[in-house]
């Protein structure tokens, strides 16, 4: 009798757990239906990737985070994965005169990314994508790529910024009536206005100049490229920012990171080829 009530609890658990929706949020998850997450995911964590940085005086300094993090929970609705919680340990240094800025050392940077994988593939994920908002992080992570076949690894990263076709983006830059956009510009603000329109404060879009200052001849030969050029931290017109139009900027990457998702589920030969390199590059060294 007790055995039976044991097994229709379970099985009453059992139908109650798979009768929920599994959240997406890696942090949303409970234990016990982690496991069910990463069979569902077939594998695949969406490391969604930004800064904390100045955006003109009307966006909120998290406003690389908060896009990245839509994106991706948008896109993990459409084909199941995992998405790892906020992201926003990057290369940001040129922003450190602003107030707000946080800007971690270069070697934390690299140790920070590099232990979230590890620890990422210890939870059974062994496909990582990163999703960046951020164009100072590009560099950064392109080196992060190549450091990943520095030493044998039992999981693959990718990288991407999940940009839209090229038929897409020709209809998203229809509903565009900005003449110069940038950073903290007309899409950026657009987009902040669907994920979190309370933080936009458009009566302060006029309040600094958008525009290049080009205060160094010599500026784009150093790394002070963007400070002599934007001093301001701003780079684009924000005044005629919309929703419509923010919105038509999200779908578009959404569509492109579902399939990405979806493809990376697929792909069986990355693992493959990196297991064959890696198993040459041991041979080598020996043979050395």
């Amino acid at each position: 009798m007790r055995f039976l009530f044991v097994f229709f609890a379970f099985v009453s658990f059992s139908l109650f757990v798979n009768g929920q929706k599994l959240p997406v949020a890696w942090e949303e998850l409970t234990a016990s239906d982690f496991t069910e997450a990463v069979k569902k995911s077939e594998g695949v964590c969406v490391i969604p990737m930004g800064v904390i940085e100045k955006h003109g005086q009307h966006l909120p300094v998290g406003t690389d985070v908060y896009i990245a993090r839509e994106i991706t929970l948008r896109a993990a609705e459409k084909e199941y994965c995992i998405v790892f919680p906020f992201h926003c340990v990057g290369q940001n240094f040129v922003a450190t005169p602003q107030p707000g800025t946080i800007a971690y050392s270069s070697d934390l940077m690299y140790m920070w990314l590099d232990e979230t994988c590890r620890e990422i593939a210890r939870n059974g994920i062994k496909k990582i994508i990163l999703l960046n908002s951020h164009g100072g992080n590009t560099n950064l992570l392109n080196f992060f790529l190549q450091k990943q076949m520095e030493s044998p690894k039992d999981y693959v990263v990718y990288m991407t910024g999940a940009a839209p076709d090229a038929e897409t983006q020709k209809k998203i830059r229809a509903l565009s009536k900005a003449t110069n956009d940038g950073h903290a510009g007309e899409s950026e603000t657009s987009q902040m206005m669907v994920i979190r329109p309370d933080l936009v404060i458009m009566e302060r879009v006029a309040v600094e100049s958008f525009h290049n200052q080009n205060l160094l001849p010599l500026g784009g030969m150093t790394g002070l490229r963007w400070y002599a050029q934007y001093p301001n931290h701003l780079a684009g017109d924000p005044k005629t920012a919309n929703a419509e139009y923010g919105e038509a900027i999200i779908e578009g990457h959404v569509a492109t990171l579902s399939k990405i998702i979806k493809d990376v589920k697929a792909d069986k030969a990355t693992l493959q080829l990196q297991e064959e390199f890696f198993k040459k590059s041991r041979f080598s060294q020996t043979k050395e």
